[in-house]
C-alpha cells in the first residue's frame, strides 16, 4: 500500500461517444496497467514523479509524458470512435478504421 502521498492515474472508458468496440491497452511505466473493454475504469496508485503513460487500440498509439506530485490524481477519459471511412471500409473489409480519442482531467 502507497502512502497517503502517492499520486494516482486513472483511465476511463465509458463514455457514450465510444462505439464499444476494440481493446483499449494501457500501460503506465511500461508495465500493463489495463486492456480495456467498453464501460471499464482502471487506476494505479504510484509514487510522484515523473511518468510514460501509453494507451492504444492497437492501430492508434498516443503517449502522455507525465510529472505528478504528492498526492495528485491525473483522469484520461478514452474513446474508441468511428471516423471518416469507419464503415465504409468496414462494408467491404469486414473492418474498418477506429480512432482513438483521449482527454485529461487533472484533480487535486
Amino acid at each position: 500500500m502507497m502512502s497517503s502521498e502517492a499520486a494516482r492515474v486513472t483511465v476511463t472508458r465509458t463514455s457514450p461517444k465510444d462505439i464499444g468496440q476494440r481493446e483499449v491497452f494501457v500501460s503506465l511505466d511500461g508495465q500493463e496497467m489495463a486492456i480495456m473493454r467498453f464501460g471499464e475504469t482502471a487506476t494505479r496508485e504510484v509514487e510522484p514523479g515523473s511518468r510514460l503513460l501509453r494507451i492504444h487500440n492497437t492501430l492508434f498509439w498516443k503517449t502522455f509524458e507525465l510529472t505528478l506530485a504528492p498526492g495528485q490524481h491525473v483522469r484520461f477519459a478514452v474513446v474508441n470512435r468511428a471516423g471518416w471511412g469507419t464503415y465504409a471500409i468496414a462494408s467491404v473489409l469486414g473492418a474498418g478504421p477506429i480512432y482513438l480519442d483521449i482527454e485529461r482531467e487533472d484533480h487535486p
